[in-house]
């Protein structure tokens, strides 16, 4: 099921919908009214609040082109971001001649980012500071859909509820400032995280199924392109950490609940940062006026604008 949250002409009232139709334009998929107003409440009532949905006769929808699609989870309880691919990080670090490190093969780590400013397809205003050097980068995300704590690797791909596309929007001029400091990414990333656009549950993708060990893996073709010019490909198979070996982490002492999210990093040749330094490109970054857009098979396209957003006090 593809799920997402929408607003429609002239309200500004949130809405869940489920996605029917042929998807091969916005006038031929259809939005239908699920009745939930939040995603998160239909998220915590799981497998029965969608066999609900399912259950029920399908009404008349309404074309996807006439609504506004937000982010299918608007303002999750938290964000966490891993850093799963090991090609990224290891290209990365040749690129600025350090070795790959060995830690990176222990365990898998990830940040909190900023759960309270997630954006969906359409235009992302960015401040001065965040515009030098502004980057991409290209991830899917998980949706937590039951609580767990201390999860198993080979139980956590039943706490997730669906999967979606990522954009981990990066001003690595800020960021290289701060890194400095040892501390970890903050406001070279807290400003937008762009997630949509919409939410598929788990079952949906079990055609892109790669069995492993130590959980799910998907056979997902993953591309960006920048105006309109494929700069990035990548496959979500390619995870060296599985989401249910970095849910088995991040539970670790932690309950983990409905709606919390979590990216996956990263893939390789995912952004800027490491196209540059590995010479693929010439010092590109994304300026205001520039449209991105990110594709993952099964999960859509992920489109935005960068736009030039005054710096103002606000209450």
């Amino acid at each position: 099921m593809k799920l997402i949250t929408y607003t429609t002409p002239g309200s500004s009232a949130p809405h869940v919908g489920m996605l029917t139709g042929d998807f091969s334009s916005p006038d031929r998929t259809q939005v239908i009214d699920t009745g939930y107003t939040d995603m998160l409440r239909l998220i915590e009532e799981g497998p029965s609040a969608l066999a609900n949905i399912q259950s029920r006769s399908t009404p008349k929808g309404i074309a996807l082109s006439q609504v506004q699609v937000l982010a299918p989870v608007p303002r999750p309880p938290s964000m966490r971001d891993g850093y799963a691919f090991r090609q990224h990080v290891e290209s990365a670090r040749k690129g600025r001649g350090l070795p790959m490190i060995p830690e990176f093969d222990l365990f898998p780590i990830f940040y909190f980012t900023n759960h309270l400013a997630v954006s969906g397809p359409g235009p992302i205003a960015v401040q001065e500071k965040a515009l030098e050097d502004l980057d991409f980068e290209l991830e899917i995300a998980i949706v937590i859909g039951k609580r767990g704590k201390n999860i198993p690797a080979e139980k956590a791909d039943e706490h997730i509820f669906g999967y979606m596309i990522m954009n981990d929007w990066s001003a690595r001029a800020l960021q290289r400032e701060e890194m400095k400091l040892n501390l970890g990414p903050a406001k070279g990333k807290d400003f937008s995280t762009s997630l949509g656009p919409w939410l598929v549950t788990r079952d949906e993708l079990q055609s892109y199924l790669v069995k492993g060990p130590k959980g799910e893996r998907f056979n997902l073709k993953m591309k960006a392109y920048h105006n309109g010019k494929l700069v990035s490909e990548g496959n979500a198979q390619d995870m060296n950490w599985t989401f249910a070996q970095i849910i088995e982490r991040a539970s670790y002492g932690v309950t983990l609940q409905p709606g919390e999210v979590i990216g996956s990093g990263t893939c390789g040749t995912g952004c800027y940062m490491e196209l540059n330094v590995t010479g693929v490109t010439q010092n590109v970054w994304i300026k205001p006026g520039d449209e991105f857009v990110l594709e993952v098979d099964g999960l859509g396209r992920l489109v935005n604008q960068i736009q030039k957003a005054e710096t103002q006090y606000e209450q």
